[in-house]
């Protein structure tokens, strides 16, 4: 009776963080729509500029996603511990550091907006509408790390409730603003910049103003402390390599599918999206397993942190077989909302089939990335997607030898990559060395 009692605490405490974090994930993308919605109306040159932009943005926000994944595991080992003062001085430092890259990145965007949106191929009026979308959401970018750091903060004491709810105010705020400085005040793409700006300040000033409150009520204090700004920099020096193989890797691939040639390539993006979408999805397991493998550890219940991260793992497996599942029947037709070229869609079937096989894995993986990353060994992570991205060249020069590999050698380049990268997490997780990193 005791063991079915925990049991069920275990699956009321995952449910609690898990269904918020996967509203949050649904929301957090709505930026980015409601911007393509309204400036696809405008024309042609506003939508590649802000297509040009959204690269360069959504690059930024992989590079510095270190101050959320850094801040939760520090936060969640130390409230785990009981030092709900250092926890607090943990967000507190993360500001500074905000305020240490944020203002610098934003003044190099807004002078190098120009030569970057060139360099990505635009001209004439995209060229003009991405610069002038770069420029307005430079003043943005130090609100956007404040908001990576509440965002952190708060998931390392367990809540993800409260993000959801910032998140859901701030979209709203932007359609709202877009809508009005768009269509009312006649601004173009620039009031689609000021309107992203305005909601980003105001989710900055909500997480702050929460940083702030926990600060008072701890005692903790504001100055800089060098060497808890230093444990962070290191986090995102670790993190900044593995987001880069990362995204080399699925360069790589969208590069060989290009070469194969255009219909290969409109395939490989329909099932690159679909596959990027469904582990977003999947970082709703991710995220309750850093923070509560970190809470357990700064506890000292190591028997506890595993128990958690096993049981997280059975509902990767669950899941992973009931997304697969739905994957595997829709792969016929879901091509058919993407494009009306049949020789992509019966490519992209092809490709949806093997993105749904991957679904189990992936689910698995995404999990024990969230167990390493909640126990900050995020020096292993680097080194085993450094590894991954070396098994997935061979593949790729093979592709693009013998070409009628084509989008299924592609893909399964890609499985090879997920595979090792799950191979090298689960034997690290089957040890103990990750239970002593943080120690």
């Amino acid at each position: 009776m005791r063991v079915a009692e925990r049991l069920s605490e275990r699956d009321r405490r995952i449910a609690a963080l898990a269904v918020p974090a996967l509203a949050t994930v649904a929301v957090e993308p709505l930026y980015t729509l409601v911007d393509t919605g309204i400036v696809g109306r405008l024309g042609t040159a506003p939508l590649g500029g802000l297509a040009l932009a959204a690269v360069v943005l959504n690059a930024s926000f992989w590079v510095f996603n270190f101050l959320s994944f850094g801040t939760t595991s520090r936060v969640a080992f130390l409230t785990g511990a009981g030092d709900d003062r250092a926890a607090a001085e943990v967000a507190s430092q993360g500001l500074w550091l905000c305020a240490c890259i944020g203002i610098p990145v934003g003044l190099l965007l807004f002078g190098a907006a120009h030569p970057v949106a060139a360099l990505l191929g635009g001209h004439a009026g995209i060229l003009r509408a991405a610069t002038t979308y770069l420029r307005i959401s430079a003043a943005g970018m130090p609100f956007i790390l404040v908001s990576l750091v509440g965002n952190g903060y708060l998931r390392g004491l367990s809540d993800t409730r409260t993000p959801l709810r910032v998140v859901l105010v701030a979209n709203i705020v932007n359609v709202v603003l877009e809508l009005l400085l768009v269509y009312v005040a006649h601004l173009g793409i620039a009031g689609s910049a000021w309107g992203t700006v305005v909601a980003q300040v105001l989710a900055a000033a909500w997480f702050a103003l929460l940083i702030a409150r926990r600060v008072a009520a701890t005692g903790a204090g504001l100055r800089p402390l060098p060497g808890e700004m230093r444990r962070l920099v290191v986090v995102g020096r670790h993190l900044f390599v593995r987001t880069g193989a990362l995204l080399t890797t699925l360069t790589l691939a969208t590069s060989v599918a290009a070469r194969v040639g255009p219909s290969t390539l409109g395939a490989h993006q329909i099932a690159l999206q679909v596959w990027l979408f469904l582990t977003l999805a999947f970082d709703a397991l991710a995220i309750p397993a850093q923070a509560l493998t970190g809470t357990m550890l700064g506890a000292g219940e190591v028997a506890e942190a595993r128990a958690y991260s096993a049981r997280l793992l059975r509902l990767g497996i669950f899941f992973g077989f009931l997304v697969a599942g739905v994957l595997a029947a829709s792969s016929p037709v879901l091509p058919d909302a993407f494009t009306a070229d049949p020789r992509v869609a019966s490519r992209a079937t092809a490709a949806l089939v093997v993105v749904g096989i991957l679904q189990v894995p992936g689910a698995v993986l995404w999990v024990l990335d969230g167990v390493l990353m909640g126990a900050s060994d995020f020096r292993f992570l680097q080194v085993g997607t450094i590894s991954a991205l070396l098994a997935f060249v061979p593949v790729g020069a093979a592709v693009l030898v013998w070409r009628r590999l084509g989008i299924v050698g592609i893909w399964l380049g890609l499985s090879l990559w997920l595979l090792v990268r799950l191979t090298i997490n689960h034997r690290r997780y089957a040890g103990t060395r990750w239970t002593e990193v943080t120690a």
